[in-house]
């Protein structure tokens, strides 16, 4: 029996920032585009090591996510932040997109040319949904 997820975002940075505190290598993930997007995101921004879609043998569609640590174990994603929720979206011109910690972190954002951080977003001119933060 599998629980109805509200907010699936939120899950799927939960999932991410349990594994990270429990150390564990990756984390399994039920699929969606959204969450493929972001997943791909956080490699592409070197937070961590791997996205792979996976079918488990349920033939359920899940993202595989690996994991990644500094040389200490140290975690190289210090927080994971959902901004807009269901209950209140959060939406921003290209020109309001927050910059988070200064720049050191990245806002992941929901546009209608697809999910990319708010660097990308702020060069391509467009807003969106700002979905979390990552740092």
């Amino acid at each position: 029996m599998s629980m109805v997820v509200t907010d699936p975002i939120a899950d799927f940075l939960t999932r991410i920032r349990n594994a990270l505190i429990a150390k564990h290598d990756t984390v399994s993930i039920p699929f969606s585009k959204i969450k493929k997007a972001m997943a791909d995101i956080l490699v592409d921004e070197g937070y961590i090591a791997n996205a792979e879609e996976v079918i488990d043998e349920n033939n359920h569609k899940n993202i595989f996510i690996t994991l990644k640590y500094g040389n200490k174990y140290e975690r190289v994603i210090n927080n994971l932040k959902r901004i807009s929720k269901p209950g209140l979206r959060i939406y921003c011109g290209h020109e309001d997109l927050p910059k988070v910690l200064g720049g050191l972190g990245i806002a992941i954002v929901s546009t209608s040319k697809g999910v990319m951080t708010d660097k990308m977003a702020r060069k391509a001119a467009i807003g969106g949904e700002v979905l979390a933060y990552v740092w």
